[in-house]
């Protein structure tokens, strides 16, 4: 029995081994797509990392299947039969589970309509207020560059003040939707990109806040290690000066 037995419980084991993990299950449509790759890739220090293609050919309904440790961002590159590589990169703060993304060739990033990611909502949310901020940083410039022409040094002045004023509402909003957002897991993630050059008692306030879930996710434990890298750096300039 043993003999009969062991052969066939190991190719069972061995089955199973093979089967790699996955708890992200994304499926979508790009409309009007007839032909081109698409990529789903994530960053590694700080560095695009390919996690699974496709191949598109007639049929632009796409799935893909993989595993990720905690909420994070993650993105799908389109690269369309026009000989341009990568010329589409949507980006999308994934969680574990089901997710839909649906969007179209001519607008895959401004049509996009991402489904089953509470994170997610939460980035749309936060977008939409900094656009705002980007739009009318643009008209100052676009205003000062008419001003510089014409040689009104006063204007030019005025709408550089106005121009920076504008950039520290956009740091302050941001750092205020962190704080007010301390349950959910873009918080640690904008600390770390948006506001990394904060000073040590504004991130420390961010990380103490934090929820205990969003504190165990991958970016509350990058958080948290950038800050004790950053205490230790200035621990060691104080050493120095003294």
């Amino acid at each position: 029995m043993k003999k009969i037995f062991a052969p066939v419980f190991a190719a069972i084991l061995l089955g199973a081994c093979g089967k790699e993990k996955t708890n992200l299950h994304i499926t979508g449509n790009i409309e009007g797509l007839k032909k081109g790759t698409l990529y789903l890739q994530k960053i590694d220090s700080s560095t695009f990392v390919k996690i699974d293609s496709m191949v598109i050919d007639g049929d632009a309904h796409f799935k893909f299947n993989t595993y990720i440790e905690s909420p994070e961002m993650i993105y799908l590159s389109l690269e369309k039969a026009d000989g341009i590589a990568n010329n589409d990169l949507l980006e999308v703060f994934a969680e574990p589970g089901e997710m839909t993304i649906n969007t179209t060739r001519n607008y895959f990033i401004a049509e996009a309509k991402v489904e089953g990611s509470e994170s997610h909502n939460k980035l749309i949310e936060y977008k939409k207020m900094i656009s705002k901020f980007t739009d009318l940083n643009l008209n100052y410039l676009k205003e000062s560059l008419n001003a510089s022409k014409k040689g009104d040094s006063v204007t030019f002045d005025s709408l550089q003040d106005l121009s920076e004023k504008n950039a520290k509402r956009r740091y302050l909003y941001t750092l205020n939707f962190i704080l007010n957002n301390k349950d959910s897991y873009l918080a640690p993630y904008l600390a770390l990109t948006e506001t990394y050059n904060a000073r040590l008692k504004y991130l420390d306030s961010i990380n103490n806040t934090l929820t205990e879930r969003v504190s165990n996710s991958k970016y509350g434990k990058e958080l948290d290690d950038y800050i004790k890298t950053i205490r230790e750096q200035e621990k060691q300039n104080d050493s120095i000066q003294e």
